[in-house]
């Protein structure tokens, strides 16, 4: 069969290497949400407040996404590098603040701006990713723009965790403040503009009838379903591993942040699962197998902890998994909704950062209640959950090719 006009742009080196600045990007915007996380006990610290005081900015940050329900029928009309450029700049601003005021309040007030950021931000990468690349690859391309997530603990978070303890809080935030700075300046240069479509007149009405389809489409609203209660899962873990860690183990600040590396180095190899392999063993399918591996691996870590090797590598079954089904549903999410998939994707944002946020607030109370036995079978319980709404969603589902060749 021969390509599409479609698929020949999609084997265009200028379209790869815009998916590759992108992906830069994103890596960015990842360090600035998560490097609060491991970090908390360093955050709680420097600023005189409790480690719940921390977690509590953490759950606003995540509460965000919830905006995304809104931004992302705004970037289906102004275009997706407005809506990237956005989101650069809110977290160079966030940052910024951050840096010149390093009290509890204005750091909330900057980080909740940073989330914003990414909110913004990640819909419109995976719309303009679902325009451009054909259903067939896209697995492959989603997964190699989500390795950014991996980067982010492989590299990001590291890396703040030696300016952080050399030079302290302020440092880090004006790293980034700049680093977003460089980012929004060269977006524009970087990725053509954005076209102009019928929908950008349909203003507030078409906004909110986009928003309504999210729950009408019932593979979409399995979805969002699915999103929501795994990432309360894996969140409920992410917040406390770093006390976890300290209490068991008695690791250093440097030590803790490169403790990361391996979380890194998990979703990396999930993310590079899911660009080898998505794609030939079936989206659904491959979601299904990451879901089930993840249910395991769950029950399996409190076993697995009584060493801090052991304990690594439990975290690292956990990620592996998580991460092959959250990467490889962005990819056919983007496709549920093809006449508006920033909307679709903002909405698998939103429920997921709702997801995230209630998974902060849960953890703290499990760890207090039962330690991370409580929290890791809790993990395993609602991800099996999220299975059942990803199967009563996509239930008789199946992709449908356009009629017509795209880009004729």
């Amino acid at each position: 069969m021969r390509d599409t006009p479609r698929e020949l742009q999609a084997e265009q080196p200028g379209l790869y290497r815009q998916v590759i600045v992108l992906a830069l990007f994103k890596l960015l915007l990842n360090t600035g949400r998560r490097f609060v996380y491991p970090f908390a006990p360093a955050f709680s610290r420097s600023l005189f407040v409790p480690l719940t005081a921390i977690t509590s900015i953490i759950a606003a940050s995540q509460f965000t996404s919830i905006l995304g329900l809104f931004c992302g029928p705004l970037a289906d009309r102004l275009g997706y590098r407005t809506m990237m450029r956005y989101g650069l700049g809110f977290l160079c601003l966030g940052m910024l603040i951050c840096g010149l005021f390093t009290t509890y309040w204005v750091v909330f007030a900057g980080l909740l701006a940073a989330s914003l950021g990414k909110t913004l931000f990640d819909p419109a990468v995976q719309a303009f990713i679902g325009k451009n690349i054909p259903f067939q690859r896209r697995g492959r391309v989603i997964g190699i723009v989500e390795m950014s997530w991996a980067g982010s603990t492989l590299v990001g978070i590291p890396l703040l965790g030696l300016v952080i303890a050399k030079s302290g809080l302020g440092v880090s935030f004006f790293l980034l403040s700049f680093l977003s700075f460089l980012g929004w300046f060269s977006i524009r240069r970087l990725l053509p503009p954005d076209e102009k479509t019928s929908t950008d007149r349909k203003g507030v009405a078409g906004l909110f009838s986009s928003l309504k389809q999210l729950v009408k489409n019932r593979p979409a609203a399995g979805m969002l379903s699915f999103g929501f209660w795994i990432s309360i899962a894996n969140d409920s873990l992410f917040v406390v591993y770093g006390a976890w860690f300290e209490q068991a183990f008695h690791v250093s600040l440097i030590t803790l942040g490169f403790s990361t590396v391996i979380i890194g180095a998990a979703e990396l190899c999930g993310e590079s699962l899911t660009a080898l392999f998505s794609d030939r063993l079936g989206l659904k399918r491959a979601i299904i197998v990451g879901l089930i591996l993840a249910i395991g691996s769950y029950l399996l870590l409190p076993f697995l902890g009584h060493t801090l090797p052991l304990a690594m590598t439990g975290m690292f079954l956990v990620f592996l998994s998580f991460e092959i089904s959250m990467v490889t549903s962005f990819s056919l999410s983007t496709e549920l909704m093809p006449e508006a998939r920033a909307t679709m994707m903002a909405g698998f944002y939103a429920t997921s950062g709702i997801g995230r946020m209630i998974g902060v607030l849960v953890g703290a109370v499990l760890w207090k209640a039962g330690g991370i036995t409580a929290v890791a079978w809790t993990a395993a319980g609602l991800t099996g959950i999220g299975l059942f709404s990803l199967l009563w969603g996509l239930h008789g589902w199946r992709h449908k090719p356009p009629l017509i060749k795209p880009g004729l």
